[in-house]
């Protein structure tokens, strides 16, 4: 199985075809849609892997003119972008799945369950029987 994946930060794309190729895939990469536009046309893809906002544009705007074009990959968007719009949008468009990248959490709500999670202080216990053996008597 061939797979192009589609992304321009250039950490998250070697992680993610680290991924692809570790589980037995030919992985082939694109930082930017024009590099993507080429690859597709010159190779049969199984799947294409695209981060929804790169530098050259929104990838929904160029999957819906690869499917207008009759292109058939199936698409996967691997995104930020994680709304129930930015999903509706992104099979409407011709999208065949839509995955949140990992960690895009709320910052706020991240914050929060961190706070929850925190290990909390613990209270000294005060000593209720001597810490010193009482002297003896005699």
């Amino acid at each position: 199985m061939r797979v192009l994946v589609v992304e321009d930060d250039a950490d998250l794309r070697f992680a993610v075809v680290a991924a692809l190729r570790g589980s037995g895939l030919a992985v082939d990469e694109a930082a930017d849609l024009p590099a993507a536009d080429e690859a597709l046309f010159a190779t049969d893809y199984d799947c294409a892997v695209f981060d929804r906002m790169v530098p050259s544009g929104d990838a929904l705007d160029y999957v819906r003119k690869l499917r207008g074009n009759g292109g058939t990959v199936p698409v996967l968007f691997l995104t930020a972008r994680d709304t129930v719009t930015d999903r509706v949008e992104g099979f409407a468009c011709g999208g065949d799945d839509y995955l949140a990248k990992p960690g895009q959490a709320d910052p706020p709500s991240r914050k929060r369950a961190g706070a929850r999670d925190a290990p909390r202080p613990v209270r000294p216990l005060r000593a209720t029987v001597p810490l010193r053996p009482a002297a003896a008597a005699g």
